[in-house]
């Protein structure tokens, strides 16, 4: 198994902001701090490995008054012998809301053109951008690694690890040193996480799990965008600095 970068990735999904401004990685982001939304599985652009999938994803945030608000959303993951990826984003819901969660929007990428589209059911916009090459991140020091084997997810042999850094008091916002933890447990078959669960006292504990895996080749549609949309080229210029860790 390849170490991976400090988690959660990927990506993607819910109701945070700031897509558009994300560039297409090709490994997991870093570790980007304490939140209470939750990032969607990262699908890493390779091809000669097609598939789609159902995810999970559940939020367990503490409140203030003792309780924990859960909230839960499912999407849908896909990507060809190409290497195109798609990658959907829906609303987290509460528990128990019946029926699909409302799409937000829909991220597709093409690791040949290096052409990503990010576009919204709404508004009908399909955000264009030509991704540079993504460059090394370091790792981050204090990080404790440790291997927890290998178990079986959905039919495929998964590597775990589980890595854990803690922040210092007067970093943490609580006047405390806290603990954030991140398992993973990694496909080397598939070149993807199986499934993620980040723990934080400050946001609680975020799971993201993929199922109903199919091993074929998806529908080119997919990765295209619907027609209809109008396309707004969002590339910055040659010497504009990189954006952030993102998808």
């Amino acid at each position: 198994m390849r170490l991976l970068p400090r988690l959660l990735s990927l990506v993607f999904l819910l109701t945070g902001a700031g897509m558009c401004a994300q560039q297409v990685r090709e490994t997991p982001p870093a570790y980007a701090g304490p939140f209470t939304l939750v990032p969607g599985v990262f699908v890493t652009p390779i091809g000669g490995a097609p598939f789609s999938a159902t995810v999970v994803i559940k939020s367990q945030q503490p409140l203030s008054d003792g309780t924990v608000e859960t909230r839960v959303t499912q999407t849908l993951i896909a990507r060809d012998s190409k290497g195109r990826i798609r990658n959907e984003r829906h609303m987290l819901v509460p528990e128990g809301t019946a029926g699909t969660p409302p799409l937000i929007a829909v991220h597709v990428f093409d690791p040949a053109t290096r052409i990503s589209y990010i576009y919204n059911p709404a508004t009908m916009i399909a955000r264009q951008q030509l991704v540079r090459p993504p460059s090394q991140q370091p790792g981050m020091s204090g990080d404790k690694i440790e291997d927890l084997g290998y178990t079986t997810l959905n039919g495929l042999q998964a590597k775990g690890t589980r890595i854990s850094r803690e922040v210092p008091a007067p970093a943490s916002g609580t006047g405390k040193t806290v603990t954030v933890t991140d398992e993973v447990w990694y496909s080397e078959d598939l070149h993807m996480n199986l499934m993620e669960e980040h723990t934080d006292v400050r946001g609680g504990k975020q799971t993201v799990a993929i199922l109903s895996i199919k091993r074929e080749e998806p529908a080119p549609s997919l990765f295209e965008v619907p027609a209809g949309y109008k396309i707004v080229d969002m590339t910055p210029p040659p010497n504009a600095p990189m954006a952030g860790p993102g998808y």
